[in-house]
């Protein structure tokens, strides 16, 4: 029996010790009777490295609630951090970024729809608007309601507004989602409802709200907390607020409150944990996350670590800001012997009234390697024929040109010089000046003077110089010549 007894407690020792070893993995504890599950929040691992707020710029995927995570830079899609962003999880309300995207592109914004019982048939403690069988509301409410709400009544007849029915709908959601690049994703129904068959990955629902990011009615939807519904034939105005929306943009005694957030969607289910589609932006710099089975509070946390973390590594900069990183020096001549920079100039730059904006966002060392090629990146032209002082502040001496990776028009700068230069007193007329100076001159022959005379004379004078010395030497010998000539006589005596 003492035997029996202590195999009996070893037995439970054991088993209750890989309970509590399991505890810390992602286990989806499924009841194979019913198919429900029971969400279990996830823990950080034993011993992981604790998060510094001072150092975003470390930060190390086991310091994350999540399961899976990545952030990606909004405009390239950059993968800037992830955390196994390829695996398949669950999207839960997340779902209905894509809902709302497509009903902003196949809907009638002014248009009026009414709630069919299709639509307001919801399971059990289903969030929703609420609308009524037979209720009459705006499109473009029912976007913002259904969003701010994350009413699944709603992501229904957005469904069945926009597609002869719901199925079509769903059809419809995953075409548009592989046509995004997804490739791991497949939906069942437009809420998010549990269904085994409805799955996504970090990265694929990072590409499909970085595309709905891009449309300006979603950015408006995605940032909000609250939203005022008109009366509708059924209900009296009232004022929706934020169940499905982002804590990080709510009122700012929100301990999460993240002043850069800019949206997007929360989602919960016991199967999904709880998950969250973030945007922010600074300086010009925007950037997407997506933390799928976190806690509560870790889905805003993680959230607000994978950002801190991408503004460390991503910058924008306009192209003046990367030519003032390694501005144009030039030499310039004639300079007063009195100037302290002997006659070197830097170029400003300023741009001109028609430069479209254009921001370049990118890592820190790509901005640091553009600004020192920057020959390479854009192209400089000068228009002033020379660099012969007098210089005057503020004159244009050429054009700096980017062309932008979008394809679109390229943005023209002027260069100027940012300081004064005084000439020379004797220096040198430029070639430019000579000609400047003769085009000037009414009189096209130049004034007569004795230098001037002596100018064009001295050649004549040296040539008739040289002709007479010439002839006088030819004729001496001449001379000598023709006197040795003479014959002697032969027939006379002389003595």
């Amino acid at each position: 029996m003492k035997r029996i007894g202590r195999r009996i407690v070893i037995a439970f020792t054991a088993a209750f010790a890989a309970v509590i070893l399991c505890g810390g993995t992602f286990i989806a504890a499924a009841q194979e009777t019913d198919n429900s599950v029971r969400y279990i929040a996830p823990e950080l691992p034993a011993g992981a490295q604790a998060y510094d707020a001072e150092h975003p710029e470390i930060l190390l995927a086991e310091q994350l609630y999540a399961k899976s995570a990545i952030l990606i830079e909004a405009s390239s899609g950059t993968v800037i951090f992830e955390k196994n962003a390829d695996n398949i999880m669950y999207p839960a309300s997340t779902t209905k970024i894509l809902t709302i995207f497509l009903g902003i592109v196949k809907g009638d914004m002014e248009s009026t729809v009414t709630a069919s019982s299709v639509s307001v048939d919801l399971p059990e403690n289903s969030s929703s608007i609420p609308l009524e069988l037979g209720e009459t509301i705006n499109f473009r409410d029912l976007l913002f309601a259904t969003f701010v709400r994350s009413g699944n009544d709603g992501a229904r007849l957005i469904a069945e507004s926009v597609a002869d029915s719901i199925p079509d709908f769903i059809n419809a959601m995953n075409q548009a989602a592989a046509m995004i690049g997804c490739t791991s994703t497949h939906f069942a129904n437009p809420s998010g409802l549990d269904d085994l068959d409805h799955y996504t990955t970090a990265h694929d629902m990072a590409l499909i709200a970085q595309e709905a990011m891009k449309n300006e009615l979603f950015r408006n939807i995605a940032k909000s907390f609250t939203y005022s519904l008109p009366r509708s034939n059924i209900r009296g105005s009232r004022v929706l607020v934020g169940t499905g929306s982002n804590w990080l943009n709510g009122a700012e005694d929100n301990e999460y409150y993240y002043p850069d957030a800019i949206g997007i969607k929360t989602g919960y289910l016991d199967r999904a944990g709880y998950c969250f589609v973030g945007a922010a932006e600074r300086d010009g710099v925007e950037l997407i996350s997506v933390v799928f089975y976190s806690s509560w509070a870790g889905r805003w946390t993680d959230t607000i670590k994978l950002m801190e973390y991408g503004f460390t590594q991503f910058v924008s900069v306009t192209p003046m800001q990367l030519y003032k990183m390694n501005p144009t020096t030039i030499a310039t001549s004639g300079y007063s012997l009195d100037d302290t920079d002997i006659g070197r100039l830097e170029l400003g730059i300023r741009a001109r009234t028609d430069t479209r904006p254009i921001e370049i966002v990118t890592t820190i060392t790509e901005v640091e390697n553009m600004a020192r090629n920057l020959r390479e990146n854009v192209l400089i032209e000068y228009t002033r024929e020379t660099f012969a002082a007098p210089v005057t502040a503020g004159e244009v001496f050429g054009t700096m040109t980017y062309y932008p990776d979008d394809g679109g028009a390229e943005a023209v700068y002027d260069l100027y010089a940012t300081r004064s230069i005084v000439r020379r007193e004797n220096a040198p007329r430029t070639i430019a000046e000579i000609r400047e100076a003769t085009y000037a001159d009414p009189n096209p022959l130049p004034p007569f003077s004795l230098e001037a005379l002596f100018l064009l004379g001295w050649p004549f004078l040296v040539l008739i110089a040289v002709i007479l010395v010439l002839r006088r030497v030819f004729i001496k010998k001449s001379k000598r010549g023709r006197k040795n000539n003479i014959p002697k006589p032969k027939t006379r005596y002389f003595r």
